[in-house]
């Protein structure tokens, strides 16, 4: 398949208006078409013919000492493989250059790209045990370092590697799991030694000096993961000593409830069910749970620790400080006093405050009442605005010292006293009480209530 051919195939998993090359992940693998050319021929198909296929790749690739065969030397080292079966994989793989052929000798050989996929694959086999899979990341990153070669990929996989094994250690501590604790440490055991290669490994690429910085920081970021899994042994240990302290002992029979936990989940479903048989009447309830606390920590665990990761605590960006040409002045409102300003310019005649101050509220009559205070206040004349025009108007407060019963607009009882107009020939006075008179009260007793004036 031609390398346009290809691209036009790219093309039809791509969204409109993007090429292949528009995408820098894809450089890397369109430059290796032949290598991967020769994994998808090996791996195509079901199971049993791809196995076919290495068998037979891998036999051929191994003979070193004489790395050429002739086509009866094939038939008779695979006289176990149906001769029609043998000559259409060995076709297929001649056709997709996994095998050359030699006209001049008339004998077959693994071509150099079948060597690569035959080298990856055996190293790829030697690691198949439990925590192999960062053995062979290691590896990788040790092959690297040794030809002067190391792959960001590879380091990149094995940071990714350390991050998942310690976070699953990690919830196994949380989970309070003897269990999963053991088998958490039976993890860390398998993979100890690698992770010890690997330390020793990344030390010696840290101290490259021609390593690009993006591949360094990587490098370093290796090393604390690393140095978090050393520590995580150690944190292991307390968790069980923990554990060890609470577990409960079965008598002088020397087994303990661990054991019991042990054994029980070594049984299958049918050997449990005919434990619990007729020994469970109903449902558990667990009294030995306290609902506040089970609730805080289910809170915790369902609200506050997601809510803590999705905190972020950067800081944003620098912003220049908005512009006000005026300094902010608070606004008032002095519709009321207008109000009762427009309403003391109205009388004509003198007015008694039961039948005047009394408004709407409770709140409002006593702002009536307060804003009688002003009235011939000599300041008034050089200030402006609603409440100096109300102090300018000619009246005069007159109270005594007597509470009047009104029971109106909220307000159960009223200082008793009028205001007076002030005639021209006369100078404005405060409220100022006549002989007979005592010190001004406020409203007092709202509806409901009852509010002494003080």
């Amino acid at each position: 398949m031609s390398a346009s051919a290809s691209d036009d195939g790219l093309q039809d998993f791509l969204r409109p208006g993007l090429l292949a090359n528009d995408i820098p992940a894809l450089f890397p693998l369109r430059k290796a078409r032949e290598l991967l050319r020769a994994f998808s021929t090996l791996f195509h198909g079901g199971e049993d013919v791809v196995m076919v296929r290495l068998l037979i790749l891998r036999t051929i690739g191994e003979r070193g000492a004489a790395p050429d065969w002739s086509p009866q030397e094939l038939r008779e080292h695979f006289a176990y493989v149906d001769a029609t079966k043998l000559d259409t994989v060995l076709a297929r793989l001649r056709e997709n250059a996994l095998l050359t052929w030699d006209a001049e000798t008339q004998r077959y050989r693994v071509s150099p790209v079948g060597r690569q996929a035959l080298s990856s694959l055996s190293q790829l086999l030697q690691f198949q045990g439990e925590g192999d899979e960062l053995a062979y990341v290691t590896a990788q990153i040790a092959a690297g370092e040794a030809t002067g070669r190391v792959g960001s990929d590879d380091l990149q996989h094995l940071l990714s590697r350390l991050n998942e094994l310690r976070d699953d250690f990690d919830r196994a501590v949380l989970s309070g799991s003897e269990h999963r604790i053991h088998a958490a440490a039976a993890t860390l055991k398998s993979v100890w030694r690698w992770v010890e290669k690997g330390t020793a490994i990344v030390r010696l690429i840290a101290q490259d000096g021609e390593l690009d910085p993006a591949t360094h920081r990587v490098a370093q970021q290796i090393g604390r993961a690393q140095s978090a899994m050393l520590r995580q042994a150690s944190v292991f240990q307390r968790a069980l000593n923990q554990l060890d302290r609470h577990r409960v002992h079965l008598g002088g029979s020397g087994l303990s409830s661990s054991d019991v936990n042990q054994w029980l989940r070594g049984l299958d479903q049918a050997a449990l069910a005919a434990i619990a048989s007729d020994v469970l009447a109903a449902r558990l309830a667990p009294a030995f749970v306290l609902g506040d606390i089970a609730l805080d920590v289910a809170d915790f665990e369902l609200v506050e620790r997601e809510r803590e990761v999705s905190i972020v605590e950067t800081l944003p960006d620098a912003r220049a400080a908005p512009e006000q040409a005026d300094a902010p002045i608070a606004s008032n409102d002095y519709v009321l006093a207008q109000r009762w300003q427009a309403q003391l310019a109205a009388l004509v005649d003198d007015a008694p405050l039961a039948g005047l101050v009394p408004s709407e509220d409770f709140a409002t009559s006593a702002y009536r009442l307060s804003l009688l205070g002003l009235l011939g206040d000599p300041g008034a004349h050089a200030r402006d605005g609603a409440l100096a025009e109300l102090a300018r108007l000619p009246l005069r407060l007159e109270l005594s010292g007597v509470l009047e019963d009104i029971d109106s607009a909220g307000v159960a009882r009223i200082s008793a006293g009028r205001l007076r107009r002030v005639h021209p020939d006369r100078s404005p006075e405060t409220a100022v009480p006549s002989p007979d008179l005592q010190q001004p009260a406020a409203p007092s007793g709202a509806r409901g209530e009852d509010v002494t004036d003080e």
